[in-house]
């Protein structure tokens, strides 16, 4: 099932897009989305998570912003996702999420974090400064954040071809959280959405079955 749903923050309430498995849930995985809103995609990946077996609930992170924003994957949508991810910032950002992993938490659900881009960089933060299991998907940001130390399990997923996170910035993370598991794909930046060029099916098979390994055993 999945539908609407409002969430209560410390910056007003927001919306969320929450799907449902069909049987019992393996855990709760707040998705974090990229810098293009709760768009289409970031609904599907909520989507696929409870169609393998767990409740996921994305926030809209930008509401406190604009509200209902969707943008697309092209250069307009970039220059706007910028300006909204600065006019929200990482702060405001990690509170949206520890709201919405709290009211999953208030169901008696362990609950893990997902994001994507803009979001992989939230959903480190929401491991070094709430202590969340969290997989980050190509984090574009993370450097500047990575002598925080892990408090839950750990997974990144980088492209080796990703011109926003070169080599040496994947080897920054390595370096910094030898406890972490870290992949990485013979692909582009966001190699999971299939509605972008970077779109790469065969990494994205692999890092899905590696993200949901990975929460089905941080969330046991």
């Amino acid at each position: 099932m999945n539908r609407w749903i409002d969430i209560e923050t410390p910056h007003g309430p927001i919306r969320g897009w929450r799907c449902e498995p069909a049987g019992p849930s393996r855990g709760a995985v707040v998705v974090v989305q990229e810098i293009f809103g709760l768009n289409g995609h970031i609904r599907s990946v909520a989507e696929h998570f409870a169609a393998d077996g767990f409740i996921a609930v994305a926030p809209a992170l930008f509401d406190p912003v604009e509200r209902g924003v969707e943008l697309g994957y092209d250069q307009p949508g970039i220059a706007r996702g910028r300006e909204l991810t600065g006019a929200l910032g990482f702060d405001r950002a990690l509170d949206l999420v520890n709201a919405t992993a709290s009211g999953l938490q208030s169901e008696g659900l362990r609950t893990g974090v997902t994001g994507f881009c803009w979001g992989g960089t939230v959903a480190l933060l929401a491991n070094t400064r709430l202590a969340l299991p969290a997989v980050s998907y190509y984090g574009g940001r993370s450097v500047p954040f990575l002598e925080e130390p892990l408090r839950a399990p750990m997974l990144f997923h980088f492209g080796e071809h990703d011109p926003i996170i070169p080599p040496e910035h994947a080897a920054l993370h390595r370096e910094r959280h030898p406890g972490a598991t870290i992949h990485v794909y013979p692909a582009g930046h966001g190699f999971n959405c299939d509605v972008r060029d970077d779109f790469e099916p065969a990494s994205a098979a692999s890092a899905w079955q590696r993200t949901t390994d990975f929460l089905t055993e941080a969330l046991r």
